[in-house]
């Protein structure tokens, strides 16, 4: 079994002082970073043999962004293509990441599995992967998701994972909700679509 560990739009505008942050988003940075730290390699604890992380990289997204947001289809301008907003938070553990998916470019885009990450290719061009291809690619069989937030695009991301064949678990203590009212229905929706879930969110 390969497992990999997806870390979901860990991103300074989802974390408190952003543009569009959410209570307990620095708490799973550094509860995801204690994670990698410690899970050093595939023989100790849980054991990832790959690490990833998807980013929310807006250059014109649309509708996505409104002067007056309804908080469900439409949100502030938020993560910007070549903002601070968009980076992946300052305490968030990053060595172990091997690859990150940018989404959301020229639309919504809430699950990571709508990014692609770019490589130079041999010939000097570049060549787009999206996530699902990628997993494939280094034999993953297993996903863990964590991130932000656990009713957006936790879960968008953990739905297409378990889609996509791959056996899907979302740590709940490494993600952050925005609130009850749209995490439970949430969480419903995954155990139903056959995703594990393990543990609580930090909810607003």
């Amino acid at each position: 079994m390969t497992r990999a560990l997806i870390v979901v739009d860990v991103q300074n505008d989802f974390c408190p002082g952003g543009a569009l942050a959410v209570a307990g988003g620095d708490e799973v940075a550094a509860a995801i970073s204690q994670l990698l730290k410690q899970d050093t390699s595939a023989g100790r604890g849980i054991g990832y043999d790959h690490v990833v992380a998807t980013q929310d990289f807006h250059i014109d997204p649309g509708a996505h962004f409104s002067p007056t947001p309804d908080f469900v289809d439409s949100w502030p301008p938020h993560c910007r293509a070549g903002s601070y907003g968009a980076l992946l938070h300052d305490n968030l553990e990053t060595r172990r990441i091997e690859a990150v998916f940018r989404k959301g470019q020229y639309s919504a885009a809430y699950s990571g599995f709508e990014g692609t990450t770019s490589r130079v290719t041999e010939e000097g061009g570049e060549l787009d992967t999206g996530l699902a291809d990628w997993l494939r690619a280094h034999e993953v069989t297993e996903v863990h998701v964590v991130g932000i937030a656990t009713d957006h695009c936790v879960r968008a991301t953990a739905l297409d994972a378990v889609a996509a064949g791959f056996r899907t678990t979302v740590l709940l203590g490494l993600t952050a909700g925005i609130s009850a009212a749209t995490v439970e229905p949430a969480l419903a929706g995954l155990r139903s679509a056959g995703v594990v879930l393990v543990g609580e969110p930090i909810l607003g």
